[in-house]
């Protein structure tokens, strides 16, 4: 597979909606996670991140103007012992509860489905990073209706051992903008990962949609001990 820029992936889309990175830093030391949010209208755009305990939480930047709370307020990343979630929904929570019950990421997952906006149905991404004893691994899932047939279902998982230095891997919600907005088709783009957290952040806030932005999480975990640095960035401030 074609390692591509993930700078150039999100210069090059105005509209991927919601995203997770997950890979491994340059130097071999860092499992690396990001997740972004846009928005298209005012009630998705009223939006932040917060810190809420190891995780993070959205939260309405003006709360007389939030509309619809159901699909937009949620905890995009939640840390269960030596494992991190990062999805793009409330599915965050299901995966927590039920791999606390000894339950599988892909089994969790089974219990749920794409998200009930018609006509977009978007697909619900979900990822989990386990580091432990100075290994580490991760996975990603998509869950999305059938060619916009909200009848079904297609549950992909993707399962990576042992990430190469400097690689990750990329799902969004959307290809692009429309209407209906056209789901993420393919298995997660292999991307490239430099540079440190900073860096990153930088590169990945930038390299979004100015318009369509909305908020960016970004997490380095040090393989060896565990131990973690955060940055938000929010555009609403």
């Amino acid at each position: 597979m074609e390692k591509l820029s993930l700078q150039t992936e999100l210069k090059g889309n105005s509209y991927p909606g919601r995203g997770i990175v997950i890979g491994r830093s340059g130097d071999g030391k860092y499992a690396v996670t990001a997740y972004f949010i846009m928005g298209r209208s005012e009630n998705s755009r009223n939006r932040i991140f917060v810190e809420e305990g190891e995780g993070i939480r959205t939260q309405a930047f003006d709360e007389s103007k939030l509309s619809d709370p159901s699909l937009i307020i949620y905890a995009p990343v939640r840390v269960l012992g030596n494992k991190t979630i990062v999805t793009n929904g409330d599915q965050t929570d299901t995966i927590y509860e039920l791999m606390d019950k000894q339950q599988t990421f892909e089994q969790a997952l089974r219990t749920r489905e794409f998200e009930p906006d018609a006509p977009n149905y978007t697909p619900r991404i979900s990822g989990i990073m386990h580091v432990e004893n100075s290994s580490y691994n991760y996975a990603m899932s998509i869950l999305k209706s059938n060619n916009g047939n909200s009848e079904a279902c297609n549950r992909y998982t993707f399962a990576y051992e042992n990430p190469a230095s400097g690689e990750g891997h990329f799902i969004h919600t959307y290809m692009g903008d429309g209407n209906p907005l056209p789901s993420f088709e393919g298995e997660p783009k292999l991307v490239e990962i430099d540079g440190g957290i900073d860096e990153l952040t930088e590169m990945i806030w930038t390299s979004l949609n100015e318009e369509n932005k909305v908020s960016l999480f970004v997490r380095y975990i040090d393989i060896e001990s565990g131990s973690y640095e955060t940055r938000i960035v929010n555009k609403n401030k």
